[in-house]
């Protein structure tokens, strides 16, 4: 079988550093596996702590002048950005699903969230406001405040969300004045290349937004870099602990957006239809499963248990599972094979532990250029132990969780009992009951009966395992400013 994989020509991926464009990076190369064939399809340069160095001294000369830009300056580029990115949607779309094999359809809804961040945080560029802490006083004291950008600020995203990472991260940080250093992750590095390009394209000053790949070690130099003032990173929580270690010795501050483990919990009162497919569509089918906020634990009503477990598998075998270019394909491959090995040793071990395996569980057998590819079927799982490893660990892949509950009380038992806190959601047609279980569901966003991820307007960011620091929202642009107050006497 022939697929738009094979044809579809790989661009080339450089360091960009200030006004450079560099083809070679120090720490060597690195061989992009698509996932949806299996097989190396480029060659990527990977920028070493010489090349994070000398980024860092370029994102440190613009910060002199970047901090001094007019806000409305500030606001016309990133307008500019976000016109750039929409004029260029179809192709994200087709380097996101080069990226990671996710399919056209999901990377243009993830582009259209991408730009609605990128225009929100320029709208917030010329709005940074203080306040007046004292009028004068018997001893003439005038007190106030500023809020100040930091500087350099070293961000760090992931391979799951290439284009979004970029947008919740960078505007914000550049609203709020300060200049970046962006070392995307080596598994996707397609989109942020059109990125950096459409930076210089807008116009932005050499230095204000810098993008280079790199691996671990390139990461930890930026973490470590004595002229970065914070840090910004999406990933794991075992990642996280080297960056909150390595920022110790300084107490430079951090943002963490991390993994979850989201508890969907349904009512018996929900309208089951909406509820079901929005929990089998959110954990098993978007991304392959492969978002940190998807709602991976289904916690049903034990009287409409068996009938909700039913509804479920009829949707997950209902996806279709295939080519991230072919029209009709809803969930695309896993990352890697690391991941796609890590992904069934999961769903062995919940075999193991004894759940009760409702669909899926196996590879998704494709043929032709697509037979080394890294699919999965949707993988459906009922009866889990709370307790159990399926239920505390975040699968990061299309493994659904299913578990009754028998009253409220007994739901946000079981929902609160994770390391993490991240997202939760609640499916009922009994609003004060929805708005009661959100008051006391341990976690950093709660969507009732379908809301949206990552509305730009609403802080996103969780506790625990999850991560520190918000995301979205005026807390957002917040986190790349701090306070200062000043007294006159």
């Amino acid at each position: 079988m022939t697929t738009a994989v094979a044809d579809l020509t790989r661009p080339d991926v450089h360091l960009h550093i200030g006004a450079e464009r560099l083809a070679e990076g120090s720490a060597g190369t690195f061989d992009h596996v698509n996932p949806a064939s299996g097989k190396s399809d480029k060659t990527i340069p990977m920028a070493g702590p010489d090349e994070v160095d000398r980024a860092v001294a370029a994102a440190a000369e613009a910060f002199e002048s970047w901090k001094r830009t007019a806000p409305a300056e500030r606001a016309r580029l990133l307008h500019r950005l976000a016109d750039l990115i929409a004029a260029n949607t179809e192709k994200f779309g087709r380097l996101g699903a080069m990226d990671n094999g996710t399919p056209l359809g999901t990377v243009a809804s993830l582009t259209e969230k991408s730009i609605a961040w990128t225009r929100y945080y320029a709208g917030w560029a010329d709005k940074i406001t203080a306040e007046v802490t004292s009028t004068l006083t018997a001893d003439g004291e005038f007190g106030y405040t500023l809020r100040q950008p930091y500087g350099v600020v070293g961000i760090i995203i992931t391979w799951n969300g290439p284009l979004i990472s970029l947008a919740m991260k960078i505007p914000p940080a550049v609203a709020a004045g300060n200049t970046v250093v962006v070392k995307p992750s080596e598994l996707t590095p397609f989109s942020a290349e059109l990125f950096a390009d459409l930076v210089v394209e807008a116009g932005f000053p050499p230095g204000v937004i810098n993008i280079l790949p790199g691996d671990a070690a390139s990461g930890a130099a930026l973490v470590e870099h004595p002229q970065v003032k914070k840090v910004s990173f999406t990933g794991g929580p075992a990642t996280a602990s080297k960056i909150l270690a390595a920022c110790a010795p300084t107490m430079k501050p951090a943002v963490l957006e991390l993994g979850g483990k989201s508890a969907n919990i349904v009512f018996e009162d929900a309208d089951l239809q909406a509820a079901c497919g929005f929990g089998t569509i959110m954990s098993v089918g978007a991304m392959a499963g492969q978002g940190c906020a998807f709602p991976t634990r289904m916690l049903v009503h034990e009287s409409i248990y068996e009938q909700v477990v039913a509804t479920v598998k009829a949707i997950a075998e209902q996806i279709v599972v295939g080519d991230p270019f072919a029209e009709g394909t809803f969930a695309g491959p896993v990352v890697n094979q690391a991941a796609f090995e890590r992904i069934q040793g999961v769903i062995a071990k919940a075999k193991e532990d004894g759940a009760r395996l409702v669909t899926g569980g196996e590879p998704a057998r494709l043929d032709g250029e697509l037979a080394g590819g890294f699919f999965l079927q949707p993988t459906v799982f009922a009866d889990v132990d709370p307790q159990s490893d399926l239920a505390q660990n975040e699968v990061f892949g299309p493994v659904l969780a299913i578990t009754p509950f028998r009253d409220e009380a007994h739901a946000i038992e079981i929902a609160n009992g994770t390391r993490y806190g991240l997202s939760g959601y609640v499916h009922t047609k009994d609003l004060k009951r929805g708005l009661r279980v959100a008051e006391e569901l341990i976690t950093g966003e709660v969507l009732i009966n379908g809301a949206a991820n990552l509305a730009v307007n609403r802080p996103f960011g969780g506790l625990g395992l999850s991560g520190l620091g918000k995301e979205g929202g005026k807390a957002g642009i917040e986190e790349f400013l701090f306070t200062k107050g000043i007294g006159i006497a």
